[in-house]
């Protein structure tokens, strides 16, 4: 599998900006996770950290099932990984855990999330609410927390990946 990425329009209209923005993000997740095996894929950062580039597709998956289906439409899906005992569930894998399982998850909640923003405005307000505010999101909030959720991430699989294997690029 080849990761197509494409840059965002340069002059779109913001909506277009915005969903432009997070899709080269996802791209870029899956790029740098492209060619390795499972068992690099679970190779965490730096010991005793359990960050790794599976556990970042599965937290990123955790985060779009969230955010787009708990906050934005009020569906409260359930975690995926994590629980209300481990926060951090996503992170924790084992000899088990696949690359194919893990990008799968992401996958679908990526199209669940594109199938719910579709039926919202920039502006419209999500059913769900801040748990610090009690305030709801504007979807042009959740775009711009996604993105930044992504790049921040990104940089983190940039340095993963080059510890892993040397491959460096942005």
């Amino acid at each position: 599998m080849t990761t197509q990425r494409t840059g965002p329009a340069q002059n779109a209209d913001e909506r277009a900006m915005l969903e432009g923005w997070l899709d080269y993000h996802r791209q870029t997740l899956a790029w740098k996770c492209e060619g390795l095996t499972d068992a690099q894929l679970r190779t965490a950062s730096a010991p005793p950290s359990e960050l790794s580039l599976m556990g970042l597709v599965r937290h990123m998956a955790e985060v779009e099932r969230s955010w787009f289906r708990t906050v934005l439409v009020g569906d409260d899906a359930g975690p995926l990984y994590r629980s209300d005992e481990d926060r951090h569930g996503a992170f924790r894998l084992t000899g088990q855990d696949t690359w194919a399982e893990a990008h799968a998850a992401w996958q679908a909640e990526i199209e669940v999330a594109r199938r719910y923003a579709a039926g919202f405005a920039l502006a419209e307000l999500s059913h769900g609410r801040s748990r610090f505010t009690d305030e709801p999101f504007s979807l042009r909030w959740i775009y711009t927390h996604m993105i930044e959720e992504y790049a921040r991430h990104n940089g983190h699989a940039d340095l993963i990946r080059e510890r892993i294997d040397g491959v460096t690029g942005g």
